[in-house]
C-alpha cells in the first residue's frame, strides 16, 4: 500500500493543545466497521453502548518524563567553529528517552546527535544525574547509561528532572497540569515514553458505570515506544521497520481473554497499543501451536499490523484520531477498512471533532 493511501486534510487548529477540563467530555464519533455508518456521540454515553457482557482491555503503562535537558561535559568534544562555539563543551542537549533496557542503561534520541559521540558526557540538574553515550545506533538512537551522585535512585531523578514527553505537534512546553493529565487513571507501570491516548477518557466515574453494567475488565502492560509514534519514511507501508514495543500480558488476563472468547462474549481493546500486545501474543500463541488464544508473560511485539492482517482476538476498538501517514491509522484502517476510516475522518474533521492526544475519540465495532 503506498503510503499516500493514508492521507487525509487536517486543518491545524483541529490538533487539540490541551485537555478538557474533565477527562470524560469528549466526544465520540461511533462507526460500524461493517456498514460504514456513523453517529456522533459523547464519551459519557460510552457505559451506556456496551452490550454488558463484552471484555474491556486496558494498558496500564504509565509515562515516564522522558524528555531531559542537560549540557555536554566536554568530552570527546570538537574544536568549536564560528557556528558551534556558543554549543562547544556546556552546549545544552536534549535527551529523549525512548526505551529502558535495565535499570541504569536507556535508548535515546539526543540532540545534537551528530556531536554526541560515544563516551560523551551528559550532565543533568545540578550534576545530580549523568549520562554516558554509550552505542550510536539506527534511525539516531543512543544507548545511554546513567548515574547518580546524590544518593537518590535513577528513577527518582528522571522524576525530579525528566519533562512530560508530549508530542511535537502539541505547539507548547509541558505544564505541571500535564504529569497527570497525560496519564490514564489506571495507569500503573512505568515505562511508556507517550499515553495510551485512548485511555485519556476515562474517569474512575465512568469505569464505574462500565463495571455497574456487568462488562469484565481487564488490563496489560505495553510500554509505548517508538514503534507507535515514529514516522513512516518509506514510500510504501511495505518498506517500513516498525520498532519493537515491550509488553506484558498476565495468566489471568489472558484466562479472562480465554473464558470471553469461549463464550462468544466480544473483547474490546481500549486503544491500538492494546490491540498490537494482544494481537502479537496471538500470533505467536498461533505459531507455537498453542490452544490458547494468546500467550502470557513478557515479550517485544514485533507485528506490524496493516490492511489485510488478520484479527485473531479484538472485536472492538476505542482509539483516538491518529496523525495522516502513521502507523496507528494504518492499524486502524486494517481493523475497519481504509474506505470506512477515511470517511469517518473527513466527517471528524467538518464535524469540528478535537484530533490527537488530548482530543476526542472513536469507538469501532
Amino acid at each position: 500500500m503506498r503510503l499516500d493511501e493514508l492521507d487525509y486534510k487536517l486543518p491545524q487548529d483541529r490538533i487539540a493543545q490541551r485537555p478538557l477540563d474533565r477527562r470524560d467530555d469528549s466526544r465520540m464519533l461511533l462507526l460500524d466497521r461493517f456498514n460504514g455508518r456513523l453517529e456522533d456521540r459523547l464519551f459519557t454515553e460510552f457505559p451506556d453502548l456496551l452490550r454488558g457482557d463484552e471484555l474491556l482491555v486496558l494498558n496500564n503503562a504509565r509515562v515516564v518524563p522522558a524528555r531531559l535537558f542537560g549540557r555536554r561535559a566536554g568530552v570527546h568534544a570538537q574544536p568549536p567553529s564560528r557556528s558551534t562555539r556558543g554549543e562547544h563543551l556546556s552546549g545544552k542537549v536534549e535527551v529523549f528517552l525512548t526505551r529502558q533496557l535495565d535499570s541504569e542503561t536507556w535508548e535515546a534520541l539526543v540532540r545534537p546527535g551528530q556531536k554526541m559521540q560515544v563516551g560523551e558526557r551528559v550532565l543533568f540538574g545540578d550534576g545530580e544525574l549523568e549520562g554516558e553515550i554509550l552505542t550510536r545506533g539506527e534511525l539516531g538512537l543512543r544507548t545511554v547509561r546513567f548515574v547518580t551522585h546524590d544518593g537518590r535512585s535513577i528513577s527518582e531523578q528522571l522524576e525530579r528532572l525528566g519533562h512530560v514527553p508530549l508530542p511535537p505537534y502539541i505547539d507548547r512546553a509541558d505544564e505541571t497540569s500535564d504529569r497527570e493529565r497525560y496519564q490514564t487513571v489506571f495507569a500503573k507501570r512505568p515505562g511508556a515514553i507517550a499515553a495510551p491516548t485512548a485511555g485519556l477518557h476515562f474517569s474512575e466515574e465512568i469505569l464505574g458505570r462500565i463495571r455497574s453494567r456487568g462488562v469484565e475488565v481487564c488490563e496489560l502492560t505495553l510500554d509505548v515506544g517508538l514503534g507507535t509514534f515514529q514516522p513512516i519514511h518509506s514510500e510504501t507501508l511495505e518498506g517500513h521497520k516498525i520498532h519493537s514495543e515491550s509488553y506484558e500480558i498476565s495468566a489471568q488476563t489472558a484466562e479472562h481473554i480465554q473464558t470471553a472468547r469461549a463464550s462468544g462474549r466480544p473483547i474490546l481493546a481500549i486503544g491500538t497499543t492494546v490491540v498490537r500486545a494482544l494481537e502479537d501474543a496471538a500470533q505467536r500463541a498461533a505459531e507455537a501451536g498453542s490452544a490458547n488464544v494468546v500467550l502470557a508473560g513478557r515479550a517485544d511485539a514485533l507485528l506490524f499490523i496493516v490492511p489485510g492482517s488478520p484479527f485473531r482476538v479484538v472485536q472492538g476498538l476505542l482509539t483516538n484520531f491518529h496523525l495522516p501517514r502513521s502507523t496507528l491509522l494504518a492499524l486502524a484502517c486494517a481493523f475497519a477498512g481504509r474506505e470506512h476510516v477515511l470517511a469517518a475522518y473527513k466527517h471528524a474533521v467538518d464535524a469540528g471533532y478535537r484530533f490527537y492526544s488530548y482530543g476526542d475519540c472513536m469507538l469501532i465495532r
